[in-house]
């Protein structure tokens, strides 16, 4: 089996656990890969490979770090196919599920095929500019987020779904989540949350003016389009908060379905509420 590893940048940590796991895989018989800047941290005989070699090269992908670190690296590999098996450094954590105390049990087991693989929906984001024209479109495991620039100054955000009008937003922005992104800036703004086997989208404004404008959910195969109207360059978008782009006044994003899930490797015995009780202090069962 060959196994990626992707770093946490800044985190000594991260360095020690790559060098204990990478270790553990090797005695399994494991290829390893990681990104060129990494790959010291593994046992020596490991691979380096580009960023955009990595998805085509591995079968699973190891990542140290936050829930930042993770969305770095479903960008990277999840339209090959490749699962994401997360150590959790960072403070909460929602997606990588693995503790540093288990995850040398759970990289073996992993390695093995022992443990269960989810699949979580993502978005498929396109800025189309006001004359029509497309262009580049990425995709979100979290959202898409339409927000101010820098000044503060309520936005005008059209929105419409499949074409139907739903609201014109004064606000200071809008989110456009799936439901694993439910837990995240979503769910911050007064959104829900979804559990992640649904295919659906969270359409939630960021401080609306009109204190009646609340979250939506629609299902997933409906495409949400939000136009700008903001003066020129005064709405932002962030996609998973890995990249963004300006817009001009009449562009707008298109959100619907996208056609690769993510693939999560995920703790056996561990729900989905589970995670919820420790991240977000619910209590004991």
């Amino acid at each position: 089996m060959r196994f990626g590893f992707l770093l946490k940048r800044g985190k000594p940590e991260a360095r020690e656990i790559a060098a204990e796991l990478g270790q553990v895989l090797r005695q399994q018989g494991c290829r390893l890969f990681a990104l060129d800047e990494d790959v010291a941290a593994l046992p020596a005989g490991a691979s380096a490979v580009s960023p955009e070699q990595l998805g085509s090269s591995i079968d699973a992908l190891a990542v140290l770090g936050g829930d930042g670190t993770f969305l770095y690296g479903a960008g990277l590999v999840a339209d090959h196919g490749v699962p994401l098996f997360g150590v959790n450094l960072g403070s909460l954590g929602f997606m990588t599920q693995f503790g540093r105390s288990e995850a040398v049990a759970a990289i073996q087991a992993a390695s093995q095929g022992r443990l269960p693989i989810e699949e979580r929906m993502r978005l498929a984001v396109t800025i189309r500019a006001a004359n029509g024209a497309a262009g580049e479109t990425r995709h979100a495991v979290n959202d898409a987020v339409l927000a101010q620039r820098s000044i503060a100054r309520l936005l005008d955000l059209e929105a419409r779904l499949d074409g139907t009008p739903i609201a014109t937003y004064k606000a200071d922005g809008v989110i456009v989540s799936t439901p694993t992104g439910s837990t995240a800036y979503t769910l911050a703004a007064g959104g829900p949350i979804l559990t992640p086997d649904l295919e659906a989208i969270v359409l939630t404004p960021i401080c609306p003016h009109t204190l009646t404008n609340r979250p939506l959910i629609i299902p997933a195969e409906m495409g949400v389009r939000v136009v700008s109207r903001a003066h020129d360059e005064e709405a932002y978008l962030t996609v998973d908060g890995q990249v963004g782009s300006p817009l001009e006044t009449g562009d707008a994003i298109e959100c619907c379905l996208g056609d690769y899930d993510v693939l999560l490797i995920k703790p056996p015995q561990k729900t989905f509420f589970d995670v919820l009780r420790q991240k977000l202090k619910w209590g004991e069962r």
